[in-house]
């Protein structure tokens, strides 16, 4: 198998300055990011994301992804379902101050004390979550829980990166008309050629088998993708040998 970043938690918070509640989501993330796990979890900037940062939008497809949102609006939330599929768990300051029974709180750039216990109360409530998700299998396919007797899938965590720098290799596909973000192909292509594996029907088999795992595949688009991995995986070969 592909020598990928182990299992972690990302976070993607709506910072919003306009709102206190937006204050709370940022330093409720860097209190959980920097203090309580550093090592389980890695940040995802939410502007990059939106402006199509791959690596941020591959890792919230990779892994699990706790969305944290200060109001209603659910910025965080909404762009990693747009982008990258239904994050694991989502919370909303605002609910939460109003089914806690928190105190008010104001200042956007220096929060009062009720505040502070917010941000607080809603660190812990995440990494809470960030043991709980650590606890379920995580299909890198499908981007969903597996069920425990299926799960097959190291927990293993590692040190706490961004998620811009996670390590997780993306490579854009053209395919059926186009640009595919396929996650792991080229670390793939590196370790068949490794193996001497030559371009050829039963590698493009295996290629195809290999990118399943960390892809999901549209129904129907089986041998597309097959014949798109073998070509792709022909010029790789012929760039090595170029480069070599």
């Amino acid at each position: 198998m592909p020598e990928l970043p182990k299992k972690k938690v990302g976070i993607v918070a709506c910072s919003g300055e306009e709102l206190p509640e937006g204050t709370v989501t940022r330093l409720a993330a860097l209190k959980v990011l920097e203090e309580l796990r550093p090592a389980d979890t890695v940040t995802i900037c939410l502007p990059l994301f939106l402006a199509g940062g791959e690596g941020d939008r591959a890792f919230a497809r990779f892994y699990p992804t706790i969305a944290l949102d200060g109001c209603e609006e659910r910025c965080a939330a909404r762009a990693t379902e747009m982008y990258s599929g239904t994050p694991a768990a989502s919370f909303v300051v605002s609910d939460l101050l109003a089914d806690n029974g928190w105190e008010p709180i104001y200042g956007c750039r220096k929060l009062n004390d009720a505040g502070m216990q917010a941000v607080a109360d809603t660190a812990e409530l995440m990494a809470h979550t960030v043991d709980e998700l650590l606890g379920k299998a995580w299909s890198r396919r499908s981007g969903s829980f597996i069920e425990p007797e299926t799960a097959t899938e190291p927990q293993d965590a590692i040190e706490a990166t961004c998620a811009c720098g996670s390590g997780i290799p993306v490579q854009e596909v053209f395919i059926e008309g186009q640009n595919v973000t396929l996650i792991a192909l080229s670390v793939i292509f590196q370790q068949f050629h490794d193996a001497g594996k030559i371009p050829s029907d039963d590698t493009a088999d295996e290629l195809f088998d290999m990118v399943k795992i960390y892809n999901p595949i549209p129904d129907g688009s089986d041998k597309t993708y097959t014949e798109i991995l073998l070509r792709e995986y022909s010029n790789f070969c012929h760039k090595e040998e170029v480069a070599q």
